[in-house]
This record gives structure tokens, C-alpha cells and sequence, in this order.
């Protein structure tokens, strides 16, 4: 008795198909109004959520005013993933190219700066315009993984009608997002874009790998600039009396005299040589060196902070401005950062490292994890927080700008004390 082989991609595209056909139900009940048997993913349901607060229809085009070819080439120069394109073609095209879809490289804002893969894919994206310079935030194309991802702050896959605009039903996407290692800043995003037909849930593993790839190649050659700095900076503080340290451009150490090491020098962005107050020193003095800056702490001076405002209106960025008598600094915060501040804000006599453990995790248990990322934040803002509890210490004024919508606030976290309040 002979067996027939298994036809595995027969399969697959019948799953698919079968998916294709439960999603496009869930998408017509949701914008018809009539009952549904199941609901979107809770990562599509925000989404949907944004774009019907926003006023986006499903049946509006995805079309957008592509960036002219000088616009578009100055934003190529301007990001550090020019430079990875070489790593990321090599991780990304010949497989994009086999399995009938497209690489699509964008920037912080959601342009499409670079694409590459199966010409004839290529060909068929020119029709929902996935073209170079186009936009595909959110706001621009509704429910998609790049916008999404930009949105949410995490990879993303998006299949068949999970878009929210009908004429992406026939597609599916995965994209993950690039930090600079350096300072946290987004850089864009990598998607994988191709016919719904294509869809496999491993797409979404191999373009976070692939963005995760790119982030080591950025840590590697910060490491190697670090060290050339750190060749400069030993000759002159072998000069330099008292307490200094030598960091880079974006506040890493390199070098440190008279005082603790630390990771990470916290700086303003707009940081220039001369006498700056910087809240976890004080008042400093700043000297240009090739590739960062030596900073001189003056040791009768020190500035206190009297204000400080946590800014949680970006869906993507939160940030933290210090102001006191000499002078005010901004931070932009990770996320677990701006989650930890925002549960201090709400508990002015402080917390326990169990009772941050339960608001971050609904795990009281988790203690090491907590007193660790405390650990961290302190660092950065000596001057403002106290421990034993955990708390803003008396006389500091703070503030929290909140977004207009409640769902908005830190849509990234599952913390159960950010959710309460979202």
C-alpha cells in the first residue's frame, strides 16, 4: 500500500486561507456592528481603537505624498541603518526574495527609506503604495506592523484583515523595531511584507532577529569608539586634579578619576562646552575632547532640583525634565523607567521594593528585579529619589503630563498599575 507524501505547503495554505477567511469576519462585525464570535488580538484591538478615535476609514486608500528624491536622500545619510544595509540584505533578501515577499527598511517616522526581495512582489506593492518614501505610520495607512509596531514599541506581525484598511486584506507584514543601543533613541523599523499567502508566524521571529542583529553590530562599534576614547582621555587625566571623568557623545563612560565609575553619565541635549549644572554632579566644567567631552566637577558648587515633570504624552518616548536654580535637563526614559516613576508619582510616601514588584509585575515576589531597575533609575537621578521606601524626596515638585486619551497612557506596558489607570 503506497502512501501519499504530505503536502506540507497544500496545508498551509489551506490554514492560511481558513485564517484569512475568520479574520475578514471579525473585521466586517467590528465596523458593521453585528455580533461576532470571536475578537481581534489585544495588539489589533488597541490599534482599531486608535484609528477610529483618530477618524481613519477602512475603505480609505493607502496612498501618501512620497518624499521628493533629496528629502529622501538626506534621511538615508542622516540614520545609522544606511550603514547596516549591507548586514541587513545579506540576513534578509534571499530569504524575503525565495518565499514571495519584500524587506522594507523605514525610518523613526514610519518612511519607507529602503526595499528589496521578489521583483514581482515589488511590483504588486507598488499598488498599495510600499514604495520608497512613502509613509506608513499609522495615522497614514491605519493598522499595519510597521505603523503598529512604531505605535505599540514592539515587533508586530499583522495578517490578511487584521489591517484596518480593506485594501491590505490581501496582505501580510512583520516588522520589529531598531533602537541605537547608545541612548535608546529609535532608529526605524524592518518589515517583511508579502501576498497573505505568504504568512507563517516564524516571520515575525526572523525579522525581531534580524533587528536584534543590527542592534549588536551598533553596540559593537560603540564599543570600538569607546575605546578609542578612552586612548585620549588617559593622558589627560593623568593631568586633571580632583574628580573628572571622560564620557562620549551620548554620556558612556570611558574614563574616571577621583570618583565611582558609573555606566552612564545622563547629559541635556543640547550639551556644549563650558560651565553646565548637570543634576547627578552639579556644577561642572565642559572640555571638547576628539569624540566626547571631559568633564571637570566643581567641588563647592552643586545646583539642587526643586521641579521635576514626567512627560507620558508620546505613545513612544516618555521623558523626564530636572529644573532647579542652575539650569534644567531633559531624559528620555525606557519604558520600565517611565512606568517605575510613574507609580512613585501615585504614591507620594513611597514604596517597598514588593509592593513596586506587585505594581509592575502582580508579583510581589519579584524584588531582585525591581531594587535592580531602581538601582538603575537612581543612578540617573541621584539628587530626586530616596529608597527605604522608594519615593520623590520632600521639597522636589512634581508633575505628570498624561495623554488625552486614558488608553494612551504607556500603551506599551502590562503593568497592573498602569493598566488601572489606562
Amino acid at each position: 500500500m503506497k502512501t501519499r507524501p504530505l503536502d506540507l505547503a497544500r496545508l498551509n495554505a489551506q490554514h492560511n486561507a481558513e485564517t484569512s477567511r475568520a479574520l475578514h469576519g471579525l473585521h466586517e462585525a467590528a465596523f458593521s456592528g453585528e455580533p461576532s464570535r470571536g475578537a481581534p488580538r489585544p495588539v489589533i484591538d488597541a490599534s482599531w481603537q486608535r484609528m477610529m478615535r483618530i477618524g481613519l476609514s477602512p475603505d480609505q486608500s493607502t496612498s501618501s505624498v512620497l518624499l521628493e528624491s533629496g528629502e529622501l536622500e538626506h534621511r538615508r545619510r542622516a540614520t545609522l541603518l544606511g550603514e547596516l544595509m549591507p548586514s541587513l540584505s545579506r540576513g534578509l533578501v534571499s530569504i524575503v526574495d525565495a518565499s514571495m515577499q519584500v524587506m522594507v527598511v523605514t525610518d523613526e517616522e514610519g518612511r519607507v527609506l529602503w526595499r528589496d526581495g521578489n521583483q514581482a512582489v515589488i511590483r504588486r506593492a507598488n499598488g498599495i503604495c510600499l514604495e520608497e518614501g512613502a509613509a506608513w505610520s499609522e495615522g497614514t495607512t491605519g493598522t499595519n506592523a510597521i505603523g503598529t509596531a512604531l505605535a505599540a514599541a514592539r515587533p508586530v506581525q499583522v495578517h490578511s484583515a487584521e489591517h484596518f484598511v480593506r485594501t491590505l486584506h490581501n496582505w501580510t507584514c512583520a516588522a520589529a523595531p531598531v533602537h541605537d543601543p547608545r541612548d535608546g533613541r529609535l532608529l526605524g523599523i524592518i518589515d517583511i511584507s508579502g501576498p497573505d499567502s505568504t504568512f507563517h508566524p516564524a516571520t515575525l521571529g526572523l525579522v525581531d532577529s534580524v533587528a536584534q542583529l543590527a542592534v549588536s553590530e551598533l553596540r559593537n562599534r560603540h564599543l570600538v569608539s569607546i575605546e578609542r576614547l578612552r586612548a585620549v582621555a588617559a593622558p589627560v587625566l593623568c593631568q586633571v586634579g580632583g574628580r573628572a571623568l571622560v564620557v562620549d557623545t551620548h554620556g558612556w563612560l570611558a574614563a574616571v578619576t577621583g570618583m565611582p565609575p558609573l555606566d552612564r553619565l545622563p547629559l541635556p541635549k543640547s550639551f556644549a562646552a563650558g560651565r553646565r549644572w548637570l543634576p547627578s554632579l552639579g556644577m561642572c566644567a565642559v572640555e571638547p575632547l576628539p569624540g566626547g567631552w571631559l568633564i571637570r566637577i566643581d567641588e563647592e558648587t552643586r545646583g539642587a532640583a526643586s521641579r521635576v515633570v514626567l512627560d507620558l504624552t508620546g505613545p513612544r518616548r516618555s521623558s523626564v525634565t530636572v529644573s532647579g536654580a542652575a539650569g534644567s535637563w531633559t531624559h528620555e526614559l525606557s519604558p520600565r523607567h517611565a512606568e517605575l516613576l510613574y507609580v512613585l508619582t501615585l504614591h507620594p510616601g513611597g514604596r517597598t521594593a514588593a509592593e513596586l514588584a506587585g505594581d509592575l509585575f502582580g508579583d510581589v515576589t519579584r524584588t531582585v528585579t525591581v531594587r535592580a531597575e531602581m538601582s538603575r533609575v537612581r543612578r540617573h537621578f541621584a539628587e530626586l529619589l530616596a529608597h527605604r521606601p522608594y519615593r520623590f524626596l520632600e521639597g522636589v515638585q512634581v508633575e505628570v503630563v498624561l495623554p488625552e486619551h486614558p488608553v494612551d497612557l504607556l500603551p506599551h506596558s502590562t503593568a497592573p498599575a498602569v493598566r488601572a489607570r489606562g
